[in-house]
């Protein structure tokens, strides 16, 4: 992987800060925290870790961080500081009281690791109380407006793609049609990725309406080709069930078929060598900009170069599947 990281801020303008992970966990968010802590520690900063993200930080869950606290966690999943979804910090009451208890701690910035709803939480917190934040983008759906990459994607990605491998196995022993889903509500990018990796006959992505007769036709013509199976990759969308209701329309057209869902499983694991540079490369990022007094903003990657993001810019904002990627996935389909 070919990163370049940008010339940071020369002087030191905090001495201390802490760092969190939030939202849903993704691989390499342990590689993101190690760089977090060591490049702050390296460069004469007081470290803390907050355990159970905001929640944790409500509750005063802290933890001084040194070298040896982040020793051999560069290849584990999950996330050593664990992480929550913490509806209280919705409100103005409780943002402002979390700033007091950082302030309290001697703490003087925080580093978000996490998605779309943890860089709200950290953009809210500064923008009321002055508290400095970054956010350095962690998340397996890689739907982050503002960076060509997020932390845990390409794990995802490499998952669901070894169980594709496997499954075609069994479809083409079996003569089936397999609907493999995997995670995405709002966003297709592990679905397209995957999809045109493993060699999907169709993909089904929340950005773009693929009807019925369409995957059909698809099908027909495979097996006018000779083909006995087929795959068809999911991403899971926002209405549960998708995958059983497609199976189930394509056994009232005569198509035998068999759903298999990922899940959960795309979460987990060792993250791939990929994920480990792009941590620890926006890890150290966001701890040399938070010292050097940037804040309000995410560290991101743009063609190969590691960039400082304001949060506006980043916030809310829809990131669109490349078009050009979808015709790619359709023309190596037939």
């Amino acid at each position: 992987m070919n990163l370049r990281l940008p010339a940071f801020p020369k002087k030191k303008k905090l001495s201390s800060f802490a760092v969190l992970t939030s939202g849903g966990d993704a691989p390499g968010m342990n590689a993101a925290v190690r760089a977090v802590v060591r490049y702050g520690i390296a460069n004469g900063c007081e470290v803390h870790g907050i355990i159970k993200g905001y929640s944790g930080l409500i509750e005063g869950l802290f933890q001084r961080m040194d070298a040896s606290s982040v020793a051999n966690i560069l290849q584990r999943g999950g996330t050593i500081l664990k992480t929550d979804r913490c509806e209280e910090f919705y409100k103005k009451s409780v943002r402002r009281e979390a700033a007091e208890i950082l302030r309290r701690r001697g703490i003087q910035g925080l580093v978000v690791i996490g998605g779309d709803g943890s860089f709200t939480g950290a953009s809210l917190l500064e923008a009321e109380t002055g508290f400095p934040t970054i956010g350095v983008p962690g998340t397996i759906d890689n739907d982050i407006a503002g960076t060509d990459d997020t932390i845990g994607f390409d794990t995802a990605v490499n998952t669901a793609i070894d169980a594709i491998d496997r499954i075609r196995d069994t479809a083409s022993s079996h003569d089936r049609i397999f609907l493999v889903e995997v995670m995405g509500r709002s966003s297709g990018f592990i679905a397209l990725e995957v999809g045109i990796g493993g060699g999907a006959e169709t993909i089904i992505v929340p950005e773009r309406k693929e009807s019925l007769a369409s995957i059909c036709s698809t099908i027909d013509r495979g097996i006018r080709r000779g083909k006995t199976s087929s795959i068809i990759v999911v991403a899971e969308g926002e209405k549960a069930g998708l995958s059983a209701q497609l199976a189930g329309d394509l056994e009232k057209r005569g198509y035998k078929s068999r759903v298999c869902i990922l899940g959960h499983t795309q979460r987990g694991g060792s993250p791939t060598a990929h994920d480990r540079m792009l941590a620890s490369a926006l890890g150290a990022s966001a701890a040399a900009f938070l010292m050097g007094g940037k804040s309000n903003a995410m560290v991101g990657v743009q063609r190969g170069v590691v960039t400082l993001v304001p949060f506006k810019s980043v916030i809310g904002v829809k990131k669109g599947i490349p078009p050009e990627l979808l015709t790619l996935a359709q023309v190596l389909a037939t």
